[in-house]
């Protein structure tokens, strides 16, 4: 049972929108941070566990300025950790609702730009807060201000777009952004979890502002995804040096029938359709045989993303995939 799980959570993952990557990354971090502190709990005698607040501190944001210059990771770990199981699911499901919104209005390689320059914008606004506003020590953690931030680039987007809410029926983004808001403007006038709502709302206002910078012809996530692209290309260079000197490492023996023409002329014709399919823009894997097709889908995922997939290769991947 557990490996079907996994082998679902996989198959998700690679072949998945962002919006589902990031909801599977934050589950996963939930899980792992709460096993620690079961173990830790059990361990310490079910009293509270002082080494699980420093694993926490680790990759949460600090108000300490020293602490974020030693642990600079925690800038960016924290908004993907949660540790209560309500404040996951919100914050999961608003996520999950709205990110949709913005990756059919303007692209799925946007999201995760979005979602990680509203969370900086939220981590920013606490920083400022515990440090010049109301200077406290602490530390904030969680996925809400990169959330707010996709919020409210959906609403702005699609303002009249309605979603169904339970009990409500049917309401507009707008008023559902709204509503998000004065719960967290009314927030920062008590003192419990202030620093929180001035992220929340550091991270809309940054959803509103890359929504109209992109209106406006300035893509925002443009350098983002630049940089991931590089990343990307570094960590695939080592890979791929590493590879090169395994090979070197020792002899290779290839052996090849010359008498096999009929092999060599499949893998001919193979080779011809692909290409002429990517020069025409066809659908991968007409007239090939039923591993061909899935091998040819496989191989347009890795150049142009899923999203380039026609509703009719998704389809046929997917009714691959449960066989």
């Amino acid at each position: 049972m557990f490996r079907s799980i996994w082998e679902d959570i996989k198959r998700e993952f690679s072949y998945g929108n962002m919006v589902t990557r990031l909801v599977i990354i934050n589950a996963g971090v939930f899980v792992v941070i709460n096993l620690i502190w079961v173990i830790l709990q059990i361990s310490n005698g079910y009293t509270s566990s002082p080494l699980y607040r420093e694993i926490l501190s680790l990759f949460a944001m600090s108000s300490n300025w020293l602490d974020v210059l030693v642990y600079p990771w925690s800038i960016i770990t924290s908004m993907f950790l949660h540790e209560g199981f309500f404040h996951i699911l919100f914050n999961m499901l608003m996520l999950y609702w709205f990110g949709r919104v913005i990756g059919d209005l303007v692209g799925d390689h946007r999201i995760l730009p979005l979602y990680l320059l509203a969370g900086l914008a939220g981590n920013l606004t606490y920083f400022i807060y515990a440090n010049w506003i109301h200077p406290s020590p602490g530390i904030a953690y969680g996925a809400s201000g990169a959330v707010m931030g996709i919020v409210i680039a959906a609403a702005v987007l699609a303002p009249d777009k309605e979603m169904r809410l339970i009990l409500l029926g049917d309401v507009k983004l707008k008023y559902i952004a709204v509503a998000l808001l004065l719960i967290d403007v009314i927030g920062i006038g008590g003192l419990d979890n202030t620093g929180g709502h001035f992220a929340h709302l550091g991270g809309a206002a940054f959803g509103w502002f890359f929504i109209r910078r992109l209106q406006q012809g300035d893509d925002l996530s443009a350098p983002v995804n630049n940089f991931i692209h590089k990343v990307r290309e570094f960590f695939r260079g080592l890979g791929q040096d590493r590879s090169k000197k395994k090979e070197r490492g020792g002899p290779r023996v290839a052996y090849r029938n010359p008498n096999n023409k009929k092999e060599q002329a499949t893998r001919s014709n193979r080779f011809t359709r692909r290409k002429t399919e990517k020069k025409t823009g066809g659908t991968p894997g007409n007239g090939l045989s039923h591993e061909e097709k899935v091998d040819a889908i496989l191989e347009k995922i890795k150049e142009s993303g899923y999203e380039k997939l026609t509703e009719e290769e998704k389809k046929y991947l997917f009714n691959a995939s449960k066989k």
